[in-house]
């Protein structure tokens, strides 16, 4: 397995944007949701990390990093199968984070009724992954905020270690260049808002899931 970046960030905290960030220096493919919801493999395959039969080596090959969930979900198992690879954890304020969560993501996958019959196995999957992981099963707001801040407490000691950077994309290029030991492109930093009309998407059966 070649990944050199793991990120720690779960989703709707810029994770889009650091992706695009992370292409944009070089350090492309990098794996993303956006990526799982059109590969019926990715979804077979992180489908059995949520049983516990996880193949991280299948799952990344050709990916040089890897953001958003599914990972972040199970970051700290990634990273000890590539102790080399640097973590990045997203931040946004855990109260933000909630209010865009709480209307985006969560409500998506609590629905089941209205999941698409062509994207069963895709919310299948993202259920176990988000709620079941990320999240410790809870659905409640004090629950998710406690987890949430759990696992940025997590990444911010493997920081003090200097081994990880906890980064907010409003923080632009150069923090991450810092980081990841690389000069700062004369270019905007990547700005994007793409994961609700992503989720709509999907929702509405209008995204293919299963390629």
């Amino acid at each position: 397995m070649t990944l050199e970046i793991i990120g720690a960030g779960f989703g709707r905290t810029g994770t889009y944007s650091l992706k695009a960030a992370l292409e944009h220096l070089g350090f492309g493919p990098c794996h993303h949701m956006s990526e799982v919801v059109s590969d019926s493999g990715q979804i077979e395959a992180w489908s059995k990390v949520a049983e516990g039969r996880p193949d991280f080596d299948a799952i990344f090959s050709g990916f040089r990093s890897a953001v958003d969930f599914p990972v972040s979900a199970y970051w700290q198992d990634v990273l000890a199968a590539t102790p080399d690879a640097k973590v990045i954890l997203s931040h946004r304020e855990a109260e933000d984070w909630y209010g865009s969560f709480s209307q985006t993501i969560l409500p998506l996958i609590l629905d089941k009724e209205a999941w698409p019959q062509n994207a069963v196995p895709w919310f299948q999957m993202i259920e176990s992954v988000i709620i079941g992981r990320a999240l410790g099963g809870h659905t409640d707001r004090d629950g998710i905020l406690k987890v949430y801040r759990a696992n940025e407490a997590a990444a911010r000691d493997l920081e003090a270690e200097g081994k990880a950077l906890v980064f907010s994309v409003r923080d632009g290029w150069e923090p991450l260049c810092r980081f990841l030991g690389v000069d700062v492109p004369d270019a905007p930093f990547p700005k994007t808002n793409a994961r609700a009309d992503f989720f709509s998407s999907v929702k509405s059966g209008t995204q293919e899931p299963a390629a």
